[in-house]
């Protein structure tokens, strides 16, 4: 496999367990998203731990951050949004009863 679709595994894989730590830690303080924070914070160690073959131009911490941030950042929203609203399940509140949605879940 190529040396940067292992490191993008990496961050999509470092990114979904810190979204699930911050949904899950977000439900019962609002310090849960600093979590998300510090693991994309220590993610270019785990990479640069977990991929030995990095090229010379990657061995950077602040390049793998700026090569790894879009993936991490969409599973880590994906994934927070996902177990928070797992843990939470939200009701939807009706302002209306003339709503289509309305309609459709008490007809």
């Amino acid at each position: 496999m190529n040396v940067e679709n292992k490191m993008s595994l990496i961050f999509y894989a470092i990114g979904a367990v810190a979204g699930i730590v911050s949904g899950v830690l977000s439900t019962q303080a609002q310090m849960g998203y600093v979590v998300g924070l510090l693991l994309y914070l220590i993610s270019p160690k785990v990479v640069m731990a977990l991929v030995k073959d990095l090229p010379d131009e990657l061995k950077d911490e602040r390049v793998l951050l700026r090569k790894g941030f879009w993936g991490f950042l969409l599973f880590w929203l994906y994934f927070t949004i996902f177990s928070y609203n797992l843990i939470l399940q939200p009701e939807p509140k009706f302002y209306s009863n003339q709503s289509l949605l309305y309609n459709l879940t008490r007809g």
